[in-house]
């Protein structure tokens, strides 16, 4: 074996550990984001406000995650695989545009406070951010798809 496929396959060993840290990280959201859910019609209590919190926090964990360990390579243009990058320059704004619209729920919903407050909008929010959630997904599993395709 050539340095230049050890080089390679260190690469590829560091994207797989990325991607199986984004899935996991997504699977925690989506575990509270159905256990959030579950609890409709929404009426605040202690329990109501942490369970939001941590949804908040599991949101924003999948976030950071993905934009720091998968996006970050297209970000600094570090990506050598020509289709990955074509793809990631492609998806990237719309990723971008969803990240910003995830800290703005969690801005809205971080805090106890905030959170008793705007309960009467939480299943109109919830509802959206489910819907930009589901797009997101499709768009990072297409781009794992490149991801983890072997060349040969």
């Amino acid at each position: 074996m050539t340095t230049a496929d050890q080089i390679r396959g260190e690469r590829r060993q560091g994207s797989i550990k990325a991607i199986e840290q984004l899935i996991r990280h997504r699977t925690d959201m989506l575990s509270c984001y159905a256990e959030l859910a579950a609890h409709r019609p929404f009426a605040y209590s202690e329990e109501m406000g942490e369970l939001i919190q941590r949804f908040c926090q599991s949101l924003v964990d999948y976030c950071a995650d993905a934009h720091f360990r998968l996006y970050r390579f297209i970000d600094t243009q570090s990506e050598r695989r020509q289709a990955v990058a074509v793809h990631a320059h492609k998806i990237y704004p719309s990723i971008a545009t969803s990240t910003q619209q995830i800290l703005d729920f969690n801005d809205k919903y971080d805090t106890n406070e905030h959170c008793s407050q705007r309960l009467k909008d939480l299943e109109r929010d919830l509802s959206t951010l489910g819907e930009i959630l589901a797009d997101r997904i499709e768009q990072e599993d297409s781009l794992v798809s490149i991801l983890t395709k072997r060349r040969g």
